[in-house]
């Protein structure tokens, strides 16, 4: 039997979870996102249902400016832990089926898994999740790269299911696209289609006349490496040609860090208020890493201006600790170095953590 690489990828994750316990809500324009409110300022989209993309709202947008795009909107708040049971609970679904499983999000897994026919399981998952209440898309490739991008024809809605758009069920949830048929998927697409090659790169590609797929495939390899180095040019060809890394992790990454951050809903001014903001951002992601068995090496805090000018700083501590007193003061001292002459939207303090 081949071994295959299943990417599943679930609907409009907490959009649909909301539904599972508010199914009035189903069809409707559901927006996700701070606290519900949509006129809180500096709060954004984290989720949108299928019919309020209609209205272009996409996740990262200004509440605000999502109620403009859709008045009629039903706005909820972040239910964290909800969506996170959620999740749990689909990814131990995926670990009944035959392979193994490398979770790589809330709503998103790799199955790799040897079998004669990659669609019937894709089916049987896509089966098995809708029992849960919610619905996936699942990409069949040859590695990572080739399944993951199938996710996104699976999701098409159109006339062919080569062409990929968004939308639940269309093309039967289902594509596959490996070696055999990636020159007819992906030769005449733009670069940027490609999964890690963002908007930068391909403009760099086309200022070099590499402007689809087809071009980067027929590209040089030492005049890609001479552009963008010795590690990323060849990286780029590789894309180009549909290969990836096709090994599956099982064991969940350890994290080595930890951060919390706030956008605070008016400017701070006030240099007291702000060492309290930050006294209390280092205390919660302290106290999380106490209460995890971690151990912290260094402390950084992060100011972003009005103006969205950001700059971080940092301290190494004495000593490995997990003792939140002194990892608040050593945040405070950091804080103190600042000049904190300019209105403050956002305050973030982050730990880097001794690995396990």
């Amino acid at each position: 039997m081949a071994r295959w690489l299943l990417h599943v990828d679930l609907d409009q994750f907490q959009a649909a979870v909301e539904f599972r316990r508010r199914p009035e809500l189903r069809g409707l324009p559901v927006i996700v996102g701070g606290n519900g409110d949509p006129t809180e300022p500096r709060k954004v989209v984290t989720c949108a249902s299928y019919p309020a993309r209609a209205f272009g709202i996409r996740a990262g947008m200004a509440l605000r400016s999502a109620q403009r795009k859709c008045p009629e909107g039903v706005f909820l708040p972040l239910d964290m832990a909800t969506y996170e049971e959620a999740s749990d609970e689909v990814m131990s679904l995926l670990r009944t089926f035959p392979g193994r499983v490398e979770v790589w999000g809330w709503d998103e897994a790799f199955l790799a898994a040897d079998t004669d026919d990659p669609e019937h399981l894709a089916r049987e998952i896509r089966s098995a999740i809708a029992e849960l209440d919610l619905t996936c898309c699942v990409g069949i490739g040859d590695n990572k790269l080739t399944a993951k991008l199938a996710t996104g024809f699976a999701k098409s809605t159109g006339k062919s299911s080569a062409e990929p758009a968004e939308g639940e069920g269309a093309a039967g949830g289902v594509f596959r696209l490996t070696a055999a048929n990636w020159t007819e998927v992906m030769a005449h697409r733009p670069t940027n289609a490609l999964w890690g090659i963002g908007s930068r790169i391909a403009a760099r590609m086309a200022e070099l006349g590499i402007e689809t797929v087809a071009d980067l495939m027929a590209s040089d390899r030492h005049r890609l490496a001479a552009e963008f180095g010795p590690n990323t040019g060849p990286y780029l060809w590789v894309l180009g040609h549909g290969k990836g890394d096709a090994d599956v992790t099982t064991e969940p990454r350890v994290p080595v860090g930890r951060s919390k951050s706030e956008t605070f809903p008016h400017d701070l001014t006030d240099p007291e208020e702000i060492r309290a903001q930050v006294a209390r951002l280092a205390t919660e992601v302290a106290e999380e890493m106490a209460e995890a068995g971690r151990i912290s090496a260094r402390v950084s805090v992060t100011v972003r201006t009005k103006t969205f000018y950001t700059r971080s700083k940092q301290e190494k501590l004495p000593e490995p600790t997990a003792d939140i007193a002194g990892i608040v003061a050593t945040a405070l001292r950091i804080i103190d170095r600042f000049d904190l002459d300019r209105p403050i939207r956002l305050l973030g303090v982050r730990l880097e953590l001794v690995p396990e």
